[in-house]
């Protein structure tokens, strides 16, 4: 495995590669891994000759007061995690190497961020849509994964490919979960072993909803409100947003007639966590 830090050395390695034909798979992450990370390196190990991790807390995906500062870093792990997934090469900057001092180019979506995290974190997107396409443009890929954990991220990169027309096919993966039902993330770790226990009340409110779907409620208000109740019973439990929403636009949906994504972001003492589900009407798979 190739460890990589500067932008030349990495799009020169990207450049050779391509010349010899081998197809490169991205794995965008920002370290401390979990092994929803090491499954989309071992999915792009089955797509592309090359898999490509990149490391790197991105800085301006941070808004002031967030934990920029304290999330969690720990590079060796990481470093031999890659290697044991397959991983090719990891591509680990400093922060000077993707933004030097007269750094002054960002990108903005105009719509899907106006929804969800976008609201409560209102600089978030830029900084992942302008740190993404700069990783797209150095490490050259002809495929990047993401998780689906972070959906409003994976629509917003999928939107910017679109839009500025880059050569790039991305997929989204599943969300992997531990064996109770929790989202995998890097900010697990800040959970006391008490808050690891109230965190399910995410996912157990996400199961509600499809149960009650599958019950004949199609009314969103309803689906959303017993969602409430569940989270709500936790004591370290305060509510960002529970939304039901169109799958591709995020708008808001207020009756149930198609497949919908059911999104919610919680914070559990101070620890800000997301999941989502989509929703799905069984009599509409039949049809």
């Amino acid at each position: 495995m190739k460890i990589i830090n500067t932008v030349r050395e990495m799009q020169n390695h990207s450049d050779f590669s391509r010349m010899r034909e081998r197809s490169i798979a991205l794995v965008p992450t920002m370290g401390f891994l979990h092994e929803g990370h090491l499954s989309l390196m071992k999915d792009g190990k089955k797509r592309a000759n090359e898999v490509v991790v990149s490391i790197f807390v991105n800085p301006t995906q941070f808004g002031p007061g967030e934990d920029f500062t304290s999330y969690p870093r720990n590079l060796d792990r990481d470093l031999a995690l890659c290697q044991d997934a397959g991983a090719d090469v990891v591509f680990t900057p400093k922060d000077t190497e993707l933004y030097q001092s007269a750094y002054q180019t960002y990108i903005n979506l105009t719509k899907l961020p106006n929804h969800l995290c976008g609201i409560s974190r209102p600089t978030h997107f830029k900084g992942v849509a302008t740190v993404v396409s700069k990783l797209f443009n150095i490490v050259k890929p002809h495929i990047a994964i993401f998780g689906q954990k972070d959906y409003q991220q994976l629509l917003v990169i999928r939107q910017m490919v679109c839009d500025l027309n880059f050569d790039i096919e991305i997929i989204g993966a599943p969300i992997v979960r531990e064996a109770d039902g929790l989202a995998m993330s890097s900010r697990n770790t800040y959970l006391t072993p008490e808050q690891r226990k109230q965190a399910l009340c995410l996912y157990n409110s996400l199961n509600k909803a499809q149960e009650l779907v599958n019950s004949g409620v199609i009314e969103t208000a309803k689906i959303i409100d017993a969602a409430k109740d569940i989270i709500s019973s936790q004591p370290e439990a305060m509510i960002d947003y529970i939304r039901i929403c169109d799958p591709d636009t995020l708008e808001d949906v207020q009756i149930l007639d198609k497949p919908v994504r059911m999104v919610l972001a919680v914070k559990i003492g101070k620890t800000r966590l997301i999941d989502n589900m989509m929703l799905t009407i069984e009599s509409l798979n039949k049809l």
